[in-house]
């Protein structure tokens, strides 16, 4: 009974790590689809600033577009950066807690075959102990029925009971 505890305790503590680690990585992905939306819209915006700046800028209106676009690409690499670090660092989290989850298994399965060992030495206990009192009880009943053999009624007269009934 304690080792099925333990072993359910184990897998509920698997199962909250492998829970927590999909919401952080839910979480940080959802955070790097944001940057990256966010980067689209000031890439876009820049755009179209440069656009409309250049019917009427001419030279100077595209020197402004390059400037733009790059400013743009450079947050847009930033922000890439930043998903990418942030995936890195929720697999890290996944992993640490994979390991501590299965750092206690061991633990747990030990503890587990601790009892079942001990489960099974009181098993064994209690059958010989059952074995002995049947057959006692069937000596008993022969000698009473009057079917016991000579070795069954030496047995009976010498075992205890049989001397506190004299």
């Amino acid at each position: 009974m304690a080792s099925h505890d333990q072993s359910n305790r184990a897998g509920e503590t698997k199962g909250r790590a492998e829970e927590k680690t999909n919401q952080i990585m839910g979480t940080l992905g959802e955070k790097a689809r944001e940057g990256k939306d966010k980067a689209y819209e000031i890439t876009q915006e820049a755009k179209d600033n440069t656009n409309s700046a250049m019917g009427s800028l001419g030279e100077k209106a595209k020197e402004g577009k390059d400037k733009t676009y790059e400013t743009a690409e450079a947050a847009k690499e930033k922000t890439s950066s930043a998903a990418q670090s942030a995936k890195e660092k929720a697999s890290q989290a996944a992993e640490a807690a994979k390991e501590k989850t299965w750092g206690t298994a061991p633990a747990a399965r030990e503890k587990a075959e601790a009892g079942k060992e001990e489960t099974g030495g009181i098993i064994q206990k209690t059958g010989e102990q059952v074995k002995g009192m049947a057959q006692g009880a069937l000596d008993a009943l022969k000698h009473t029925a009057g079917i016991a053999t000579e070795d069954d009624n030496e047995k009976n007269t010498k075992s205890p009971r049989h001397k506190e009934g004299n």
